[in-house]
């Protein structure tokens, strides 16, 4: 398998909508799909489909389609999605309440396994079958029970002394809630989300269209 480094992450997002629709196709009871189909639900072209999925082999025949079930599973060796990593959510807010209570994750192979805050009107308290514990218990708490992920949901001021905490104990991967950009060494991956990024290309898309 080609290393996710190596493809664009424009490509590697694709990827994981198809995963999506393959999996809603199976549910069907379909066995077949064209690159046409995969498109027309994916918003882009038949080309891009097939173009995508070439940089990791080739797949399906031509005039037949795509196995549903055999692209499934490829496409879950691809993203990495045939074991389960285990995260540890940072800040105890309504964001990371939302995130605790999703199921999806955990379906997708990503476990919650501890969550922490300062607030200690938190600390303590049961989320989701799990126990808010202290910050300050991050180092003893990791170092006994390690993760893959941190998902950052603190105040902007707090995130960055929090990753390099994280970061020392050696996770590699971080999903920042915080509005604030990170800096990281150059191992180690982050995905910051920017609701109001997000919003104001709504909002781009309402006044232009």
């Amino acid at each position: 398998m080609l290393r996710m480094r190596k493809i664009a992450e424009s490509t590697v997002r694709r990827l994981s909508l198809y995963l999506r629709f393959l999996e809603e196709f199976e549910e069907q009871g379909m066995e077949t799909v064209s690159s046409e189909a995969l498109a027309a639900r994916g918003g882009t072209t038949s080309a891009q489909v097939r173009k995508d999925l070439s940089f990791f082999g080739s797949f399906g025949k031509r005039g037949l389609g795509y196995s549903v079930g055999e692209l499934v599973l490829k496409l879950r060796d691809i993203l990495g999605l045939g074991r389960t990593y285990r995260v540890a959510m940072i800040g105890a807010g309504k964001i990371g309440s939302a995130l605790v209570q999703y199921r999806g994750f955990r379906n997708r192979g990503f476990d919650i396994v501890s969550i922490f805050d300062t607030d200690q009107a938190k600390v303590g308290k049961g989320w989701n079958g799990l126990v808010v514990k202290d910050l300050k218990e991050l180092e003893t708490e990791l170092r006994r029970s390690p993760v893959e992920i941190a998902v950052i949901v603190t105040p902007g001021e707090a995130a960055q002394g929090v990753t390099d905490r994280v970061v020392a104990l050696g996770v590699k991967a971080i999903l920042n809630f915080a509005p604030i950009q990170l800096t990281v060494p150059d191992d180690v991956v982050v995905k910051t989300v920017n609701l109001a990024l997000e919003l104001e290309t709504l909002s781009y898309a309402l006044t232009n269209r």
